[in-house]
């Protein structure tokens, strides 16, 4: 034991307990290279492959025999890589490893003692000696195993390298490989499974390899998919790792979920690009794809490099998600959020500035946000005198919109400012819509529906010029909160081309991106009816 482990970046960092160096031997010595003109030669590990190898096996230094999941440091592992980076050979060793390899903690080493092949059925003569304090190992005694994917297509990915693996290495007396399961002795087996095959689930497994859960959604009922075999690995003691493309923040997939998930027990890889690096600047793309694909031999990062620069001609954020291994919004989105953030210009707004304000009012689900607009065109949040911007989150009050709060936020806006107009998305606030109106003017607080396509689309049109045109002169205070929402909006079709501004998902907020464009839309009415009285400067910060 030599103290210290080097990551993939060359970093000395304390070792920990793990199976991973047997694996690693396990695998080098029983899994060969499925295609190209090394097929057949032994399989070396890259050295990302075999980081996630040593994490995903590392063991509890409490660990005690007969313990299965609860033994390892980690749950579950998530690979988020490039395209054609080696997930899916990758993938395929790991599954191998879980089949027939030294898979389940089995004590503590003393010194000396040797996992032996020929002791668990494999005649190959290969043995690995332990060294004091290491982790020992055994195969599973009857492995059910799942490889999940969206298509046949997709699970070929994974599937036709193990294959290739087992026909063509020692592992053949071992395994009976079958077009869409493979044997494992008499009583094991894996299992190839797609989105239309779903009746194998809801057993008991030992290990599961989810492949591109960036795209298992609600939509595709995937989540359901792993949801359930979750919880059959849990019967079972059974771990699993994902692996993905970069996702599409926009469909709130598992591989966001388990990303974003704040458990612990969940090993994480992902080399994400620096975020200095833009996409969009060739000789920055370049530095992007050598960083993304450091270690992944077999590649030729011209040829990347030209596959990417010609599916960025159409569909550049899939580009840069698919090859530059970043989480990128999809081709759907609203706005470039990039153009919005370059639009943030904090100012000081002076109390009694004329302004417009745009509402947008929840009950119990959606957010409620308020957004002020001044005539020279720069957005805001308005604030509580302590500082809280206008922004409510109903599952931080109970549940419940406070709706009193915002009354005293409305008033408070038309005590501070002169509001010459208010557009209010009207469902769940038409009473309190119709007395503001009572109160400050029916000519000032009017309702405006955003259920309207035709209206809608025209005004997040409006806006969305504003955002993208170099010398627009509108300006906005980079409100996280209303920043989130931008980035999350989604144009949602409508008959003659028109669109309404949609969530990717429940969760995925756009209240205030909503609120945004109402606001703006006030503004040009405003300007256009003459309701602006006074000149201002525009007020630096």
């Amino acid at each position: 034991m030599t103290g210290f482990f080097w990551d993939i970046d060359g970093n000395k960092i304390p070792e920990f307990p793990s199976l991973g160096p047997l694996v690693e031997s396990w695998i080098s010595q029983h899994c060969v290279i499925p295609d190209r003109f090394n097929a057949g030669d032994p399989w070396v590990s890259y050295d990302w492959q075999a980081w996630v190898t040593l994490n995903h096996y590392r063991v509890k230094p409490e660990a005690k025999i007969g313990q299965l999941a609860s033994a390892f440091h980690y749950r579950r592992s998530l690979v988020i890589g490039p395209q054609k980076s080696g997930k899916g050979p990758g993938a395929a060793t790991w599954t191998l490893n879980e089949a027939v390899g030294p898979a389940v903690f089995w004590g503590w080493a003393g010194g000396g003692e040797k996992y032996r092949c020929a002791d668990w059925g494999c005649s190959c003569g290969w043995w690995y000696k332990y060294e004091h304090g290491e982790p020992m190992a055994r195969p599973w005694p009857m492995p059910l195993i799942q490889l999940t994917a969206s298509s046949s297509d997709q699970v070929a990915n994974v599937y036709d390298p193990l294959k290739s693996m087992v026909k063509q290495g020692p592992l053949s007396e071992l395994l009976r490989v079958g077009e869409e399961f493979t044997r494992i002795g008499d009583q094991g087996r894996i299992d190839a499974v797609t989105s239309s095959a779903l009746s194998r689930l809801g057993n008991p497994v030992s290990f599961v390899l989810m492949d591109e859960t960036g795209t298992w959604n609600d939509v595709n009922k995937l989540r359901k998919v792993a949801t359930t075999q979750r919880r059959g690995l849990a019967g079972m003691g059974g771990r699993a790792i994902e692996t993905t493309n970069a996702p599409d923040p926009s469909e709130d997939s598992v591989a966001q979920r388990t990303l974003e998930s704040k458990a612990t027990d969940i090993f994480r890889f992902w080399r994400e690009p620096p975020k200095h690096l833009s996409w969009k600047n060739k000789a920055e793309r370049r530095k992007i794809l050598v960083y993304v694909y450091k270690g992944s031999d077999h590649i030729d990062i011209d040829a990347i490099e030209a596959e990417a620069a010609e599916i960025a001609e159409t569909d550049p954020s899939q580009a840069e998600r698919f090859f530059g291994n970043r989480m990128v919004y999809g081709a759907g989105a609203w706005a470039d959020i990039e153009k919005w953030d370059a639009k943030a210009e904090p100012r000081e707004v002076p109390e009694g500035i004329e302004v417009v304000v745009g509402f947008d009012g929840s009950d119990v689900d959606d957010h409620t946000a308020i957004r002020c607009e001044t005539k020279e065109g720069y957005q805001f949040t308005p604030t509580f005198s302590d500082g809280r911007p206008m922004i409510w989150n109903p599952a931080e009050h109970g549940g419940q919109v406070p709706r009193l709060e915002v009354a005293a936020a409305i008033d408070r806006v038309f005590a501070q400012y002169r509001v010459v107009r208010m557009y209010a998305d009207p469902p769940w606030w038409e009473t309190e819509i119709d007395e503001w109106a009572a109160k400050y003017g029916e000519t000032v607080v009017l309702r405006w529906a955003t259920y309207r396509p035709v209206q809608m689309h025209a005004a997040a049109e409006r806006l969305l010029t504003d955002i993208n045109k170099a010398d627009s002169t509108f300006r906005h205070d980079g409100c996280s909160l209303t920043q989130v929402h931008v980035r999350n909006a989604r144009k949602a079709p409508r008959p003659a081309e028109r669109y309404v501004l949609a969530k990717p998902s429940q969760s995925q907020k756009i209240d205030a991106c909503v609120t945004s464009v109402i606001c703006h839309e006030a503004a040009g009415d405003a300007t256009a009816a003459g309701l602006w009285t006074t000149t201002y400067a525009v007020y630096m910060a």
